[in-house]
């Protein structure tokens, strides 16, 4: 199948759905709540973005399911770098004042200001298993962080068995210099040898309940389990601050299923975010060569790894039987292919840039750029890439008190975007 430009049909669709939005009324927030669409927008329809060629001659499963027209931001952005003396940033969240807690892979955490000064390293973390896809990964506040200073985090533990994904917590001192009591809360088992697919984003859900992903490891012996409710591989898991499953989980009660699991059939979840109006949760995942994908997460469904998937492995086989579709198992509401590797991903909620108001921004690593979605009725209708000149490897990004986004590169970078 050949990339194909922009039809004058889906340019005429696009171009018709930014006039509607873009008329929706006076009040585009009442509008937006009662419809679930986009507020007004004002962004241009272009070509697709995907100009390359794809890996496989697969078929999507519904139209706009991949490379949808692309759309070009008439608002004046800037990407400013803030820093670039971080190592290896993997995961950052915005403190109260603004301010930004940032995770390094190598196992450290650092403090930094929204002028570009970076603190020292904050003591009293666990061990990481650095090697690989491992390392000190996603990282979230406590909601009452400004009462008890509680951190939570994700890294991939080293134990004798093996290694595998686990959270801890901590209290962050009054000086910023530590952690004090460093306690894992959660294990992801089984442990395994190698250093791959860990999964690793960490959310705070509405009811002060954790949201983590978690990979399947990637290797042959390991990938089955994503489909298998005994293992934590492959999940999205929701937990309490304890560490414990959530009452009225999908599995609970159901003999040899894990408690905790929320959904399962996933690769590698690297990007995990909560719709600001709709409170939906979703997700983004490696594919392997093709096949990235972007999710709704709806509890205790089935999203199809390793059965299905739209893309390939590295070698070139076919992954399995080969398929993109089986009754039971969840379609992606958008990928990728060639793959863009998704990692970190937040919703805009900022009046900063009314264009940006509700999409999705995603980190791209080999891809090396921002990627923005624009979304409607939970699908995907336009597409545009961020920050492509800047050859950057993005390992996450968040919007910042300020309402700027904020992201960091595997270069060492801290990215302010901004309205001009």
């Amino acid at each position: 199948m050949k990339s194909n430009p922009m039809t004058k049909t889906t340019l005429a669709m696009v171009t018709g759905t930014l006039l509607a939005l873009s008329s929706c009324g006076d009040n585009p927030s009442e509008q937006s709540q009662a419809t679930g669409s986009e507020p007004a927008v004002s962004s241009v329809a272009a070509p697709p973005v995907e100009t390359k060629e794809p890996n496989t001659a697969y078929q999507p499963a519904f139209p706009d399911q991949t490379r949808v027209a692309g759309l070009k931001s008439t608002t004046a952005y800037e990407g400013k770098v803030l820093t670039d003396d971080l190592e290896k940033p993997w995961g950052l969240t915005s403190m109260p004042d603004g301010r930004l807690l940032i995770t390094e892979k190598a196992g450290t955490m650092r403090i930094a200001s929204l002028s570009g000064e970076v603190s020292a390293p904050i003591t009293g973390i666990p061990n990481v298993n650095a090697e690989g896809q491992g390392g000190l990964l996603g990282v979230r506040l406590d909601p009452d962080f400004e009462q008890n200073r509680m951190v939570y985090w994700v890294f991939s533990e080293p134990l004798p068995e093996g290694n595998l994904t686990a959270v801890a917590k901590g209290r962050l001192s009054d000086d910023e210099k530590e952690i004090e009591g460093a306690t894992v809360i959660y294990r992801a088992t089984p442990a395994y040898e190698g250093t791959l697919h860990y999964g690793g984003r960490i959310l705070f859900d509405k009811d002060d309940n954790l949201i983590i992903s978690t990979g399947e490891r990637s290797d042959a012996v390991t990938r089955p389990q994503a489909q298998q409710l005994n293992s934590s591989l492959g999940k999205v898991i929701r937990i309490t601050k304890a560490g414990e499953p959530v009452g009225g989980n999908p599995f609970e009660g159901e003999a040899g299923a894990k408690p905790e699991i929320y959904s399962y059939g996933h690769r590698n979840v690297q990007g995990l975010a909560f719709h600001p109006e709709t409170g939906d949760l979703w997700e983004n995942e490696f594919g392997p060569r093709g096949g990235d994908e972007l999710n709704r997460i709806e509890a205790g469904k089935d999203y199809g790894w390793p059965t299905v998937t739209y893309g390939i492995e590295y070698g070139g086989d076919k992954v399995g039987e080969g398929i993109q579709q089986q009754e039971g198992l969840e379609q992606p509401v958008y990928y990728w292919d060639p793959s863009i590797s998704p990692s970190g991903m937040t919703f805009y909620s900022s009046d900063s840039i009314p264009e940006w108001k509700n999409n999705l921004f995603i980190g791209g690593l080999g891809g090396m750029q921002i990627v923005r979605l624009v979304l409607e009725d939970n699908k995907v209708v336009g597409e545009e890439r961020l920050l492509e000149s800047e050859k950057q490897r993005f390992r996450d990004i968040t919007q910042g008190k300020d309402g700027a986004l904020y992201a960091v590169t595997d270069q060492g970078r801290l990215y302010r975007v901004y309205k001009k």
